[in-house]
């Protein structure tokens, strides 16, 4: 089985899955409104996804993590749960419109990209083939490098360290570039080397060690992205094995995650010993987490379905933006200064020391009521699209929300191109499993600038510095000999006397 890594997507049988939809969401008591919306947001998420490109391009796969991750998901579970879809929210009307619009902007936004996007990549294709296997293990090395650096000397906001911290997606890479760089030499045979194996488990580890969902699922996301760009064939083992990896994941890992974070001290550091007491008893930590989500579906302070359903209470926005669209439309908009914040906070601390810091999911989450009055420092997932409207109203869907896409869609676009050709595209896909359906309009600025930066860094020393590195420990390799032309003749060459021609009248 080949992983799909489309282009487009048909809208024939799209058309179908949301008529299908729609036809079961009526039967289960959900407004007609409700469900008109819904049918008519799947069908623009899909034109938009078409429009710019599929997973080919960064835009598309922007678009496919915050329709689907954000909204299709939690509409479908809602219609197997036998779930009125509008049920459970505050205002489920005005949610879906502003979803509805937000995705037809989005469309806007791609094609106004698909206009004034350079045809090349800045970054082009940096990496050759013969120099992957010394970029990914330099790679590798400078990941490990980095983090002891981390570890050894812990630095505050502001510093080189922190800086660094921020541009570091080494590991990332070089699970990326093994893996491509394994299934070319191996004609699509194997997809796994040392090196990916390495970096993937250090990623994992640390995901581990600071109950971090994205930090434990970002190798998986990033061997699967990979080897989809190379539409490389799953043998049955490796359907199994991912098959049971993901199971263990969403039902221990992910509670484990969950309750996790509520062990953590006071400066976000985390006990080692805490650790393994909760890795030996999982079982224990699932029912603990299973508990604390049963708590809060009883008390209604959150939830899109009737009862908890676990992971999948992750895989949906709807609930939570609709609780922020509900108060904006209550009490009004917020104001555009987290915009302006995410701007200033370009400015690096070096130059403004004292820059204002603002945390506009603690600040989101408390108006609607969802952390306790003295939590000043837990940060809260709310979509691009819900903030914009919280910042302005429906100026903020039709004006500000675009603007802001525009800008993400066009600067990676221009980095990275066809994310089949080169793998800085794939870092943004990862990168984007998260933050397209989690991250909040002022975050979308945060993406576009120092997240490009980071791409741009990881760019250059995967495609000058880490083939270096790698070439220290492993030697040089990938040396390509050119066929030469056909040989002639060489000068100064010895020539023989050709033979004697046979006499033609032999003497009797």
């Amino acid at each position: 089985m080949r992983l799909p890594f489309p282009e487009r997507i048909p809208i024939v049988p799209v058309f179908f899955f949301a008529v299908t939809l729609m036809v079961i969401q009526l039967a289960q008591g959900t407004s007609p409104t409700f469900v008109l919306c819904c049918f008519f947001y799947i069908l623009v998420a899909t034109h938009a996804f078409n429009v710019a490109g599929g997973f080919t391009r960064t835009s598309g796969a922007f678009i496919f993590f915050n329709s689907v991750l954000g909204v299709i998901v939690g509409l479908c579970m809602k219609a197997y749960l036998d779930e009125a879809a509008d049920s459970n929210l505050f205002d489920p009307e005005l949610t879906i419109r502003v979803l509805l619009a937000g995705m037809c902007m989005m469309l806007v936004a791609v094609y106004f990209t698909k206009r004034s996007a350079p045809r090349h990549a800045l970054l082009g294709k940096m990496v050759s083939d013969a120099k992957m296997q010394t970029a990914t293990v330099g790679s590798l090395i400078a990941g490990v490098l980095l983090q002891i650096a981390f570890v050894v000397f812990p630095a505050g906001s502001g510093s080189v360290l922190s800086a660094l911290n921020q541009l570091n997606r080494f590991w990332s890479l070089a699970v990326v570039l093994g893996v491509i760089n394994t299934i070319r030499r191996s004609g699509g045979k194997r997809s796994v080397n040392l090196p990916v194996l390495l970096a993937g488990s250090f990623m994992f580890a640390f995901g581990v060690l600071g109950f971090s969902k994205e930090g434990m699922l970002s190798p998986f996301a990033c061997w699967l992205l990979a080897i989809a760009s190379q539409k490389y064939k799953l043998n049955r083992a490796q359907i199994l094995g991912g098959i049971l990896v993901t199971i263990f994941i969403f039902r221990y890992l992910v509670p484990y995650a969950q309750y996790g974070r509520t062990y953590r001290e006071e400066n976000g550091g985390v006990s080692i010993s805490t650790v393994f007491s909760l890795l030996s008893n999982l079982g224990y930590v699932r029912e603990q987490y299973l508990l604390t989500s049963a708590g809060s579906y009883d008390e209604r302070i959150l939830g899109y379905y009737n009862n908890s359903q676990g992971f999948f209470d992750r895989l949906e926005m709807i609930s939570i933006d609709d609780a922020l669209i509900n108060h904006t439309a209550q009490f009004g908009n917020f104001g555009i200064y987290p915009i302006v914040e995410a701007f200033e906070n370009l400015v690096p601390h070096f130059i403004w020391p004292n820059k204002p810091a603002l945390l506009a999911g603690n600040i989101y989450a408390h108006e609607v009521g969802l952390l306790g009055e003295n939590d000043e420092s837990t940060g809260v997932s709310f979509s691009s699209t819900a903030t914009a409207f919280h910042l302005i109203g429906w100026k903020g869907i039709f004006l500000l929300a675009p603007a802001i896409w525009f800008l993400l869609f066009f600067v990676f676009e221009s980095l990275c191109g066809d994310t089949r050709e080169t793998p800085w595209g794939l870092l943004v896909l990862v990168l984007y499993t998260h933050t397209a359906p989690e991250g909040d309009i002022g975050n979308m600025v945060y993406t576009a600038t120092y997240a490009a930066f980071g791409i741009v860094f990881a760019a250059v020393v995967g495609a000058y510095i880490a083939p270096l590195i790698g070439t220290l420990f492993i030697g040089p390799e990938g040396i390509e000999l050119r066929r030469g032309a056909s040989i002639r003749s060489i000068a100064g060459r010895l020539l023989l006397p050709p033979p004697p021609k046979p006499d033609q009248n032999p003497a009797s």
